[in-house]
C-alpha cells in the first residue's frame, strides 16, 4: 500500500492556556476510490486561517522557539479566549483552508482518476502541508496556463464575494455595503459588482485606502475615520438604495453607524413614524477584525437585523448544482475578476519565523502571504 510522508503546520491549544503553532511530520495514507493525494505547491494566508491558527490569541504577544527547521510559535490566551476554545485543548488542528497543487495519486473512482496528474485548487483545510489527501469533489481543475499561485486562492475570497451578491439578490436588497473594503476581498468585490451592475458602497478607514479603491474603480468610498463619514455614507446610501451590509470589523459601533445611516437615507423626506421606516435593514458580521463587543444603540426604528454570515453555510444552502456553477465562474476569472496578488512567499518553516509571523499575524492592506510547502 502506497503512502506519502510529509510535513504540515498545526495549531494546538494547551492546558496551560496557550496556543502552539508548529510543524509535524506524518504519513498520508493511500486515497480511497473517491480521493486524491495533492502535492501542495501554494496556499494563501487568509484572515480565516489566522482565526484557527491563533485560537483568539494576540499575535503581538507571540514567543518564538524551536529550531530553524522546526520552529514553534507560542501565543498566550486570555481567560476569555481560553474558555471559548476549550474544546480544542490537546487536539492539534491542521492549518490552511485552501491551496493548489498537483494530483500525484488518485483513487479508482472516475472523478478521482480524471484528476490524475492535474493541477487543482483544493479546499477543506490542512493545506499548509507538503501532501494532502482530499476528496476529489473538493478539487477544482485549474485551466491551462494557470499556475498554482494563481489558483491557490480560488475558494475563500472569490466564493465569499459571489455569496455576498447572491445573498443580496435572494433577500430582495438593491445594493451592498462592505466594510474593510480595501482588502483583497474588497477589491475583488469592486470588480465583481461592476460586472454585475450591483451598487456597492465601500467603507474604509483611511484616506490612503479611499485613494486605493478609487484607483481600482470604486464609485462610492466612505472613510470611517473622517468627521464627515456619516453624512457621506448617508448620501451614498440614498444614491444606491443599499440596505444590506457585510461587516468584517464586527466589534465596536461600525455596524450601528451603518444601520443609522441606512435609516436616515430611507426616511429622508418621509413622514415621521415612531417605529421607523418600513424597510428592512440588515448587517451581516462575517469577520472579526475588532474583537470588542458589537455596540448597538437601536436608533433606527424596528425594521433591522444583525446576524452572522458564513460562506460555507451559504454554500450548503445554495446546493450542489449552484456551487458547481460558481466554481466554474471562479476558474474562468482567476486572472481577472478573481485574481489575487501576493506580496510575500514563505516556506512552512519561514512562516513561523518572527519576521513573517509578525507581518501576517496582523493583516495590513496591501500585504498578502503565500505559503509554498514544497519549497
Amino acid at each position: 500500500m502506497a503512502s506519502w510522508r510529509g510535513v504540515r503546520m498545526e495549531s494546538l491549544v494547551t492546558p496551560e492556556a496557550t496556543v502552539e503553532i508548529s510543524l509535524a511530520e506524518g504519513e498520508v495514507r493511500e486515497p480511497s476510490p473517491d480521493e486524491v493525494i495533492v502535492r501542495v505547491e501554494a496556499a494563501p494566508i487568509n484572515p480565516s486561517d489566522l482565526g484557527v491558527m491563533l485560537a483568539l490569541g494576540d499575535p503581538g504577544r507571540a514567543e518564538f522557539g524551536g529550531s530553524d527547521e522546526c520552529p514553534v510559535v507560542t501565543v498566550p490566551l486570555s481567560p476569555g479566549a481560553f474558555k471559548a476554545v476549550g474544546a480544542r485543548v490537546g487536539k492539534p488542528v491542521p492549518l490552511g483552508n485552501e491551496g493548489a497543487g498537483t494530483v500525484v495519486a488518485a483513487g479508482s473512482g472516475d472523478l478521482a482518476q480524471s484528476l490524475s496528474g492535474r493541477l487543482v485548487a483544493v479546499s477543506g483545510g490542512g493545506l499548509y502541508s507538503e501532501y494532502r489527501r482530499a476528496s476529489a469533489s473538493a478539487c477544482l481543475p485549474l485551466p491551462d496556463g494557470i499556475t498554482a499561485a494563481q489558483g491557490a486562492a480560488a475558494y475563500v475570497n472569490p466564493v465569499t464575494a459571489l455569496g455576498m451578491v447572491e445573498t443580496m439578490r435572494s433577500e430582495g436588497h438593491e445594493g451592498l455595503v462592505h466594510t474593510a473594503a480595501a482588502s483583497g476581498l474588497g477589491q475583488m468585490l469592486v470588480r465583481l459588482c461592476a460586472e454585475e451592475g450591483v451598487p456597492l458602497v465601500n467603507v474604509v478607514r483611511s484616506p490612503a485606502q479611499v485613494a486605493l479603491l478609487r484607483e481600482a474603480g470604486a464609485e462610492y468610498v466612505c472613510d470611517s475615520s473622517s468627521e464627515n463619514f456619516e453624512s457621506e455614507l448617508t448620501a451614498a446610501l440614498q444614491e444606491t438604495g443599499a440596505t444590506l451590509a457585510f461587516d468584517a470589523v464586527a466589534g465596536g459601533n461600525l455596524a450601528d453607524r451603518i444601520l443609522a445611516c441606512m435609516e436616515r437615507a430611507i426616511s429622508a423626506g418621509a413622514e415621521y413614524d415612531i417605529y421607523g421606516a418600513d424597510v428592512h435593514k440588515q448587517v451581516y458580521l462575517y469577520g472579526n477584525l475588532d474583537r470588542s463587543a458589537t455596540e448597538l444603540r437601536r436608533t433606527y426604528g424596528m425594521s433591522w437585523g444583525v446576524a452572522g454570515w458564513l460562506m460555507p453555510r451559504f454554500l450548503q444552502r445554495a446546493g450542489r448544482e449552484r456551487v458547481a456553477q460558481l466554481r466554474e465562474r471562479v476558474a474562468a476569472g482567476l486572472t481577472s475578476t478573481f485574481a489575487t496578488n501576493f506580496t510575500d512567499r514563505v516556506s512552512l518553516a519561514e512562516a513561523l519565523k518572527p519576521e513573517a509571523f509578525t507581518a501576517y499575524g496582523r493583516p495590513n492592506t496591501g500585504t498578502k502571504f503565500l505559503v509554498t510547502p514544497n519549497q
